[in-house]
């Protein structure tokens, strides 16, 4: 679904707030609207593509993602609008040739709300959209991906501690814990079905006790196949709100996460990451650390609303769940 025309800025409320988030020395100047465009899905935030030209006559395809009341907390998870600026500002534009560019960000006095302004990725795609059957375009780009977040977690993971990164969400015993409870709570419809659920429950903190152990990093928190956009061979990550310390292995389990992915591509996948972050040799926990993330993300999602938890669409994860816990002889 599109966003809806009638929660976008009028033309006059853009245009200022727009010079004011572009605005890097303190003399915010006049752009020139050319065009706006709403893009096929809103997803979480409203957003629109607007053309515009700078005062110098540069013109820019604009990526601007509107706050306006939306989003959700998701118990600590998520962090807004706002919170991804800072991502932006104080983590990914230290990184070389980091795409897309955030070009800025404005916090409106009034309303508190924020719009984060990106660089417009034109005539790409997401890697979860394309299909299968298109050669290997998608198989590549996933075993791409999963380098590359590789060696995002490994440049990160020495200065996770450091000050400026203390803004960043910590994920820690109460965090995971409340993902468990809620999962326990919820699943109560289905404690006839899956009757293993009660005998999980009784295995306490233990289940994320790797993921504490693991030296954290700085992740993406939700680095699914779809927040990653390819255009030609080059890949652009995006939704970076749910950023957070934590164990690397949980990106890792996101994007290989499901029941859509051969065998043989996630087990790639996971190879061309153990050799990113780890060149000379992975932990010996590495799987342990890996089953764990992989228990979080189903607790994660089986935890967050309860009609979520006993969907149809859902229920896959239960199977998942129940062969990772195994794994880890928690049940």
């Amino acid at each position: 679904m599109k966003t809806p025309m009638s929660i976008l800025p009028d033309v006059s409320t853009l245009a200022s707030r727009l010079a004011a988030a572009l605005d890097s020395n303190g003399t915010a100047q006049p752009v020139t609207l050319l065009e706006r465009k709403r893009p096929r899905m809103m997803s979480t935030f409203p957003n629109e593509v607007v053309n515009c030209q700078w005062p110098d006559g540069r013109k820019r395809h604009l990526f601007i993602k509107y706050e306006a009341r939306h989003g959700h907390n998701s118990f600590g998870h998520r962090g807004g609008i706002g919170y991804e600026a800072e991502v932006y500002r104080r983590l990914l534009q230290a990184l070389p040739d980091f795409r897309p560019r955030c070009y800025g960000a404005h916090t409106d006095r009034k309303t508190g709300e924020t719009w984060l302004v990106l660089e417009y990725i034109g005539r790409s795609v997401r890697v979860s959209d394309i299909s299968v059957n298109q050669g290997t375009r998608q198989p590549a780009a996933l075993i791409d991906i999963a380098s590359w977040i590789g060696k995002f977690h490994a440049g990160h993971e020495g200065h996770a501690a450091n000050d400026e990164f203390s803004f960043l969400h910590r994920y820690d015993a109460s965090y995971y814990r409340g993902w468990a409870l809620r999962t326990f709570e919820f699943t109560r419809p289905l404690r006839g079905r899956f009757r293993w659920l009660v005998e999980l429950g009784k295995c306490g903190d233990a289940w994320f006790a790797p993921l504490l152990a693991r030296r954290p990093t700085v992740i993406h928190g939700e680095f699914y196949a779809k927040t990653v956009l390819l255009r030609h061979k080059r890949l652009f990550f995006v939704d970076w709100e749910s950023a957070a310390i934590a164990a690397g292995e949980i990106d890792l389990a996101a994007l290989t996460e499901g029941t859509g992915w051969p065998v043989k591509v996630v087990r790639q996948c996971e190879r061309e990451y153990r050799q990113a972050c780890w060149p000379e040799g992975a932990p010996a926990d590495f799987q342990t650390v890996l089953d764990a993330a992989k228990v979080y993300l189903h607790f994660r999602w089986l935890g967050e609303r309860p009609d979520w938890t006993v969907r149809e669409k859902t229920l896959w994860r239960y199977d998942h769940l129940r062969a990772a816990a195994k794994r880890l002889g928690l049940i």
